[in-house]
């Protein structure tokens, strides 16, 4: 049986094809988790994965939005698909039948917190995205033409693990996350929180989780 979500509103299934596009090229797996939480839709993809323990340094991406109350969602599908299929019926209103294939992957099974959350300070979005423009160059010219997979990872792992100049700091990956998908408005604050080994960094437009 085919999954249907209605987003109630086409604007709003905009917004989510606007974030599968930004997602695609950066996600790790090429894996989108979407579930419903009652008339909600949590989107989330792994933009890093550090080495450590299952799940430890994983930076993930998260986009909500508002859709029609129903039975409740819960699949990590191919993010591939699910573009594909925008693509393929740009014009069927409110409404997104989710591809029927699913993926197993070990950060769609490390739910975040939902609340406890304490506040520790906020960040700039302009400060954000220059720490994610200076990393972005980094790994460019830090990763020659002919680099192995696992040099090209190992190079984005020391530039995205380490600490922003920001206070508070946060890991620079985070940054990263933040602008690739389009989280970042210039001179828009975003509120840093912390829950256990947790730090979200959340705007206007989504959040960024990392542990």
């Amino acid at each position: 049986m085919t999954t249907t979500i209605d987003f109630l509103d086409p604007r709003v299934r905009t917004d989510f094809g606007t974030f599968i596009s930004r997602a695609r090229p950066i996600s790790i797996d090429g894996a989108v988790r979407i579930r419903t939480l009652g008339p909600m839709l949590v989107l989330t993809v792994a933009v890093l994965r550090h080495s450590g323990l299952p799940g430890e340094g994983s930076v993930l991406g998260m986009r909500i939005m508002p859709v029609a109350g129903g039975d409740p969602v819960d699949t990590t599908v191919p993010i591939a698909a699910v573009a594909d299929r925008l693509a393929r019926r740009s014009g069927e209103g409110a409404t997104f039948a989710l591809p029927p294939t699913t993926l197993s992957t070990l950060w769609a099974n490390d739910t975040p917190p939902r609340g406890g959350w304490e506040r520790v300070g906020e960040i700039d979005c302009t400060d954000l995205d220059r720490v994610a423009k200076e990393g972005i160059a980094a790994v460019t010219h830090g990763a020659p033409e002919g680099s192995g997979a696992l040099a090209v990872d190992e190079l984005r792992r020391r530039v995205w693990g380490v600490p922003t100049d920001t206070v508070p700091p946060v890991p620079a990956g985070m940054a990263f996350a933040a602008y690739a998908l389009g989280f970042t408005s210039p001179g828009e604050p975003a509120s840093v929180t912390m829950h256990g080994q947790w730090t979200r960094l959340s705007t206007s437009r989504g959040h960024v989780l990392a542990r």
